[in-house]
């Protein structure tokens, strides 16, 4: 039996909650208390970004189609938009998983230091998050299995908890409490349910992890769309209960200043004794994506200096499959990334994070799109590409909009810097895997 027909692949089902599980991580835990800042109007948010998510999704299911041993963005954007192109994909994609990964060390120990016997200071949350970060890297280095092993655990031990909450807690739920908080912002309705979307977005990252495993699937033409388009769909009814539930327990004014949201609700609804076990769990779970994602981060890495992208030192993997050297590199950038973005609060440090890692990852989608509009000489676009690829263009514009002004202005300057170094140094011959 030859090793193609011996390999088990999995079905729709599976892969759907894959796809769902990729998406659902720290913005479930912590993003509550960032959106509670505009009041509950943004669950008209998670409605308009779960729909631009599914045009990004069922643009990616297509590229899935057309590309089956998709392993990188440069796959797909190569061949219709050239190598430097390919980079930009690559190299964005890079950037944004490793600096999103602060923003999942935010929440998980947003949710720690309840925990621990010592008071919630600047400097506190700073070493704490640091900590966090070194100690996932260190479990890196012990291989791949490793990190899996450990994200099994969190995920079980993790979640639920926090289910016991959202399915409990629509008994505590105040229709004129959620009412009360509709829009603390000052802005109009409109305004707030656009001018969060880039906010919003960061829960649906992970939507293209779909596409990227389609070699994986059962009957990928077929499964992959149902895969893509069911977990996005399903992560966003996810957030938006949880969302809509959270702002109808807790005013929202408190839910916006608390670093650990779900352990608040919970202690409204059960009582103090329910707070450090949700603080545990939300900390647990949060804590396994962080080395989930840090394990993304250095095999994206290693692949972008396989292709030449990236310099060597990022291809550099050990025995047991570990990119220990450049993901090195990458945690002691994240330290600095750490120490920059500290705030007075963490929902305000988390939005910050969040708005840069989302604004990367949107520019490397938008060379999807791209793709699927364009073509190429060997497989022209049909008229559901066009479509497909007009609606990607089109919900990330609609996040470009949505992005704060300096946040944008910053990851241009980073991608032409970026594009710059290529070109400067010359296009590096990929190295061998």
């Amino acid at each position: 039996m030859s090793t193609t027909t011996a390999v088990k692949k999995i079905g729709p089902v599976l892969a759907t909650f894959m796809v769902a599980n990729n998406m659902i991580g720290s913005g479930f835990f912590l993003l509550p208390a960032t959106l509670a800042r505009s009041g509950t109007v943004t669950a008209l948010s998670w409605l308009i970004g779960t729909l631009l998510a599914v045009a990004l999704g069922a643009a990616f299911a297509r590229i899935a189609r057309q590309h089956p041993d998709l392993t990188s963005p440069d796959d797909y954007v190569r061949p219709a938009l050239g190598r430097d192109m390919g980079f930009l994909a690559s190299t964005l994609y890079w950037l944004s998983s490793w600096i999103g990964n602060n923003a999942i060390a935010v929440a998980a120990f947003g949710y720690l230091i309840i925990l621990l016997p010592i008071e919630d200071t600047l400097g506190v949350r700073l070493a704490g998050q640091v900590l966090l970060i070194w100690a996932m890297f260190g479990l890196n280095l012990l291989g791949p299995r490793s990190i899996a092993r450990f994200q099994s655990f969190c995920v079980v031990f993790g979640l639920l908890p926090v289910a016991a909450i959202l399915i409990a807690g629509w008994a505590h739920f105040n229709p004129e409490l959620f009412g009360a908080g509709w829009n603390v912002s000052g802005q109009s309705d409109p305004a707030v349910a656009f001018g969060s979307l880039a906010v919003v977005f960061w829960a649906f990252i992970g939507l293209e992890t779909g596409a990227m495993v389609a070699g994986v699937v059962r009957d990928p033409d077929r499964n992959v769309p149902i895969a893509t388009i069911g977990g996005i769909v399903l992560a966003g009814v996810v957030y938006l209960t949880s969302s809509v539930l959270m702002m109808g327990i807790v005013p929202v004014q408190e839910l916006a200043g608390s670093s650990a949201p779900f352990a608040l609700v919970a202690g409204r609804m059960f009582g103090e004794w329910a707070i450090p076990v949700i603080a545990a769990a939300a900390a647990l779970k949060a804590t396994g994506t962080l080395g989930g994602w840090m394990l993304v981060t250095g095999e994206s890495g290693a692949r972008a200096a396989q292709r030449g992208f990236l310099p060597a030192v990022f291809g550099r993997v050990r025995r047991n499959g570990a990119a220990s050297t450049g993901l090195l590199l990458v945690v002691v950038a994240m330290t600095l990334i750490a120490l920059t973005t500290l705030s007075d609060s963490v929902s305000s440090q988390f939005e910050v994070i969040i708005n840069m890692a989302v604004t990367l990852v949107v520019m490397a989608y938008v060379a999807a799109g791209l793709s699927l509009l364009l073509g190429t000489a060997a497989r022209p676009a049909t008229t559901s590409d066009r479509l497909l690829g007009m609606g990607a263009l089109v919900a990330c514009g609609l996040l470009v909009w949505s992005t704060p002004i300096d946040t944008l202005i910053g990851a241009v300057v980073i991608a032409l810097l970026a594009l710059a170094a290529y070109r400067g140094f010359g296009r590096r011959k990929p190295v061998a895997a």
